[in-house]
């Protein structure tokens, strides 16, 4: 796992992989304000300038161009990606993944060209239970607590250390319906 000294520089960090940031009140997992779609940076010198060390990271899905999986411990929602996969003999996805304090997952994908993904969570998912959804959607999209926040004490942090890769077909296509 890898967890950055201060939340500047894991924003930076966040924003060298192409990613959109915005400041979340330290600690907290919601913005203060609307309008945080508007607000994403993707330039790390803009970032560095700019950042509050302390404030959590929020990564908006929309400006970010991605679709992340979230995977919820309590419905087991590793499992249940796991088996999805194997039924349709794919390999675990080698992507950027992020352990949540809950010890969930994160995994991130870059969204395809032209496919409207909007967010969902409650097991309202087709991926099954226990998967939540983060898109880009129609309007702002949704967001993700960025690696180097910290949440009741424990943080956010890189467990897999990839590039993001393509969100897999069937994966799209499953989320499409």
């Amino acid at each position: 796992m890898r967890l950055l000294t201060s939340t500047t520089a894991a924003a930076v960090d966040l924003a060298q992989r192409g990613l959109g940031v915005f400041p979340l009140p330290p600690g907290g997992r919601r913005p203060t304000a609307g309008g945080w779609s508007t607000r994403c940076l993707t330039d790390p010198g803009r970032v560095r300038q700019l950042w509050c060390d302390g404030d959590n990271i929020g990564v908006g899905c929309r400006a970010s161009a991605i679709v992340a999986l979230d995977l919820d411990v309590e419905d087991d929602g590793q499992a249940v990606l796991a088996a999805r996969c194997a039924a349709r003999g794919e390999p675990w996805p080698d992507t950027l993944t992020v352990r949540t304090p809950s010890g969930g997952l994160h995994l991130y994908f870059r969204a395809p060209e032209g496919c409207t993904i909007g967010s969902s969570s409650g097991g309202r998912t087709a991926l099954g239970p226990g998967i939540d959804v983060r898109g880009p959607g129609r309007r702002s999209g949704g967001y993700l607590i960025g690696p180097g926040s910290v949440v009741a004490g424990t943080a956010y942090v890189i467990d897999h250390d990839a590039p993001l890769r393509d969100l897999p077909g069937w994966i799209a296509t499953s989320l499409r319906a």
